[in-house]
């Protein structure tokens, strides 16, 4: 089960978010979603879970909590996104011209 967790402490690394995730169950994968123009952290990031039970016992445990920094994290289900498409509004790239040949 994909977890996802908002409320990171800057400082915060992909080991840091697994480490605290791996003391309620298994951790498949642990990242921190980073900004690729300053190379930060955007203070949220994804934790997938092998065992559906242990991730909601997770999100009941670690959602609210405090950090030893202050700050209270988000831990909640992640939602499924729709995939990207590639060819977003590629019909309608004509900059206002009319394109129709005869």
């Amino acid at each position: 089960m994909k977890l996802f967790v908002a409320g990171l402490p800057s400082d915060f690394d992909d080991t840091d978010l697994k480490e605290m995730f791996e003391l309620y169950g298994e951790v498949i994968s642990a990242k921190i979603v980073m900004d690729r123009a300053t190379g930060k952290t955007k203070g949220f990031g994804f934790v997938e879970m092998k065992n559906k039970a242990e991730a909601l016992e997770t999100i009941e445990a670690l959602d609210g909590a405090g950090l030893p920094r202050g700050k209270k994290i988000v831990v909640k289900e992640a939602e499924e996104q729709p995939p990207r498409n590639s060819n977003f509004n590629r019909s309608n790239n004509n900059r206002g011209f009319n394109n129709n040949r005869y």
